[in-house]
């Protein structure tokens, strides 16, 4: 059994120097953490460090659909600003008009995980955009680069960030750069964390205690982030004839002791995030809680850790009063899509 007590204390740790948080100016510079991540540290590439320039550019091609196959559809045809960069669909749609197997999960604090997609394939930012690029939008990234070349403000664009005209690199590195610029942070909780002690409600307070002790929530949830960045088998989707093997796939970390296992999802955001889990199968975020709070679906391959908490309905309710009270305070102004 792992021991609480130094992971709650990290609710804790990150508190603010400011006299009077409830004042606090909310910070609009992408390239500046926001209040409550000013201690997690960005991964980064060594040949694509973060510009301003890049991620504006990355900007601009994310809501571009002339980066698909079809010029139809941006990378925002799967990720709303408005939806933490979700779609509220249980499985995307391609450009091609077919299905994914998996829900699009939000993008927001990407850049502070080593692992990327659902199962962890994915070993950079960089490497997930690529690989997204080309199997979500059905991309060319010859054709993409000689359209985009042809676009006198994309030219100047892409010069002024790399020194170099639109490549598949240079796409790939523009994107990625935005990606990380996506973080969500000064929430309620993160007022509260900072001195604001009315940031919370009652609720929100004792689920917070909740999830700090009685349902083990932070075991895995672990803040800044609420994530562990790990993988564990909860029981989703285990029980299909032909089941989803997740992070045990030879495309993954190919380990058949992963049978199952996914990416702990952070929970920052997790109100606009829905529907729920790695194929969407949760509508809602107080069926997701309760499921977890039961202790998962069980499976041979069930994570120990997951175990009925005996949580009352009004406890799961305080819960998800917490988890609401994650919603980050960030603003998202659309860009101008050079034509």
């Amino acid at each position: 059994m792992r021991i609480l007590l130094p992971l709650s204390l990290s609710l804790s740790f990150l508190t603010s120097c400011s006299s009077d948080p409830a004042k606090a100016a909310t910070v609009d510079d992408p390239l500046v953490p926001p209040r409550g991540l000013e201690a997690a540290a960005l991964v980064t590439s060594a040949d694509n460090p973060l510009t301003a320039a890049k991620a504006a550019l990355g900007k601009q091609l994310f809501f571009d659909p002339r980066l698909s196959g079809s010029g139809k559809m941006g990378c925002n045809g799967c990720h709303y600003p408005e939806q933490a960069f979700t779609d509220g669909k249980a499985l995307s749609v391609k450009d091609d008009g077919k299905s994914n197997t998996r829900n699009s999960p939000t993008m927001h604090n990407v850049g502070y995980l080593d692992r990327l997609y659902w199962d962890g394939r994915a070993k950079s930012l960089e490497g997930n955009v690529g690989a997204a690029w080309k199997a979500q939008l059905g991309a060319k990234p010859e054709e993409v680069a000689a359209r985009l070349a042809a676009v006198p403000a994309y030219t100047k664009a892409f010069q002024d960030a790399f020194g170099a005209p639109p490549s598949e690199t240079t796409i790939v590195q523009a994107l990625a750069s935005f990606l990380r610029t996506l973080r969500s942070g000064d929430s309620a909780y993160d007022r509260f964390q900072a001195g604001q002690k009315d940031a919370l409600s009652a609720d929100a307070k004792a689920g917070m205690d909740l999830f700090q002790g009685k349902a083990g929530c932070v075991i895995c949830h672990t803040p800044p982030l609420f994530t562990n960045k790990l993988f564990h088998n909860v029981g989703i989707g285990m029980s299909a004839e032909n089941p989803d093997v997740g992070a045990a796939a030879k495309n993954a970390f190919d380990d058949p002791a992963k049978k199952g296992q996914f990416k702990t999802p952070t929970l920052r955001d997790v109100a606009k995030t829905g529907p729920y889990f790695h194929d969407g199968s949760v509508a809602t975020l107080k069926e997701a809680v309760k499921l977890m709070a039961g202790g998962g679906l069980a499976n041979p391959n069930k994570d120990p850790l997951l175990a009925d908490r005996g949580l009352t309905d009004a406890e799961i309710d305080q819960l998800v009063a917490f988890l609401e009270a994650l919603s980050g305070n960030q603003k998202f102004t659309p860009p101008v899509v050079p034509q």
